[in-house]
Parts: C-alpha cells; structure tokens; sequence
C-alpha cells in the first residue's frame, strides 16, 4: 500500500487562480491589494519564507512592501512600525514574519496590528471570533489551508476521530476549532509535549494532524492502516550527501506513506496552502476595508 499525495502545491496554484477576478474586480475600482511585511533579524528560514510570500504576490498581482528591521531593534520600534502600517489606508494586510527575536511579546506584536489588517489571522479578535464557531473572517493560514486541502480532495471527516498533534496558536489550536465545528463534526484530541502514550493515541486516529516541530517525530508504526496524516512540520536534517549539507523532513517519518491511506508531502504540502490562504485572506482584507 503506498498513500495518496495531497498536493498542496497543485491546490495552492487553483486556489490563486480563483483569486482572479476578484482581484481584477478591485483594480477596475483603482484599488489595489497591498500586503506589508515586517522581518525582523536575519534568520534564514524566515526569509525564505518571505520570499516565497513575495513571488506569491507577484503571481497574484497583488501590491508587496517588505519591512526590513534589525534584529536588535526594541519592541517598542517594532509596535511604531506596526502603527505606521495600521494607519496607512493603502496597505490592507499587514504580517509580521514569526519568529521575532528573544525579548520580543509576539502576542503583543500580533494584537496591535488591525484585525481587519490581520492577514494572518492571529488577532484575538479574529481567534475569538473563530472560537465562537465563525469561521468566515480572516483565519490562520495554516489551519485554514489544511481544511482546503482536505475539502479539496473529498475527505469526508464528520464522526472522524482526529489527532492534533501540537497546541499552538498559530496551527495547533485553531485547526482543532475548525475540525470540530459544525458541518465537518470530527471528534478531536489535541496532543502535545506531556501527553502519555502518544503512539497508542494515534493508532486509533482516522486523520493525523503533525505539528511537534521535531523532524520525522511521527512513526509508521504509530499510524491506523488508511489513515490521513498532514504534516505541518517542515526541519532540516543534516545530510553530507547533498550539496547543501541538510535536507528538509517532515515531523512525519518518510515510511509512514506506506501506511497511510493519504499523506501531505514535505516540502509541497501545506506550506503552499498557507500562502496561498494568505492570499485569500489580503485580498478578503482589501474587500472589506473597501465597502
């Protein structure tokens, strides 16, 4: 048995393409979608990250402005930043790159941006709303990607038993509430750091959400035969067979695809989708704050 890929690479590219037209329909008003990003430090993963947020922007036709700060820069300089965004009636959405340097409330960052600026979908007003079982704001990329993934391919998930395996606020969290919201009825547990016996957990699962942040933490063994597993995590590993000295792992081991029923691959998987939720959501952003 070998599982299903889900492409979130191939579903990432439809979902920006049905951006289109609306998208067309703002410019024919002189409007035009503009996303501000704020990275602060050098750390190399996060611009990758940026960068592959910026050409998504190109492909969309969708305005990008990057805010380079220092990594010693205060919190204090960061908030000035943010405030400048949030009163800058041309810029619509506004991310600020995660993680900020030691010392820096991310928190606190997240809630003085505008929640209807809030592209990320980390505002408590936008998380509240999401908690409260409205889910049609701006939700976080991650989680809201993932449900288009498995909406995309036909999974049906009502009475499912589902495993989340991590308890952030960016994925682990929000993806639980959206599991388990009306119409799509999955039974959730939210696993993390102290949860016992975590395999015997999983094995009874029927979809398999991975976002430990730990490389290839999930095991085969661990995974029901025909299972959906999503693996959010994305790690490099060191590899002095290739020439860039590491390669890039999962928090889902590689033998677990011959276990399960469907797999999202790493990279190609939900990366893409987040990007591409985050081009849904400026452009949902631009729309409201144009009425």
């Amino acid at each position: 048995m070998s599982a299903t890929v889900l492409d979130g690479k191939k579903i990432g590219r439809v979902i920006e393409e049905e951006l289109f037209h609306r998208i067309t329909n703002l410019q024919s008003k002189e409007i035009a979608p503009h996303l501000a990003v704020v990275i602060v430090g050098d750390d190399p993963a996060s611009h990758v990250y940026v960068r592959n947020k910026e050409m998504a922007c190109e492909r969309c036709g969708i305005k990008s402005t990057r805010i380079d700060l220092d990594g010693n820069i205060s919190e204090e300089e960061i908030l000035a930043t943010v405030n400048m965004l949030n009163s800058d009636n041309s810029v619509h959405g506004i991310l600020v790159q995660s993680p900020l340097p030691k010392g820096i409330n991310e928190s606190m960052v997240t809630d003085a941006i505008l929640p209807e600026k809030d592209v990320d979908g980390f505002h408590k007003m936008n998380l509240g709303r999401l908690v409260q079982g409205d889910s049609s704001g701006l939700l976080p990329c991650t989680p809201a990607g993932i449900m288009k993934i498995l909406e995309s391919s036909d999974i049906e998930l009502s009475g499912k038993n589902a495993l989340v395996i991590g308890r952030s606020r960016i994925v682990g969290m929000p993806m639980s509430i959206l599991l388990a919201q009306r119409g799509i009825d999955a039974t959730v547990t939210i696993a993390h750091s102290r949860t016992k016996n975590l395999s015997e957990i999983c094995r009874k699962a029927d979809l398999v959400v991975a976002a430990i942040g730990k490389p290839e933490f999930v095991k085969s063994e661990w995974i029901k035969s025909g299972a959906i597993v999503i693996d959010v995590g994305i790690n490099r590993v060191e590899d002095s067979s290739r020439k860039s000295g590491y390669r890039l792992v999962g928090d889902v081991d590689s033998d677990v695809s011959k276990v399960a029923g469907y797999i999202t691959p790493v990279p190609g998987g939900v990366g893409p989708m987040t990007i591409a939720m985050l081009m849904s959501n400026t452009i949902m952003a631009t729309e409201s704050q144009s009425m």
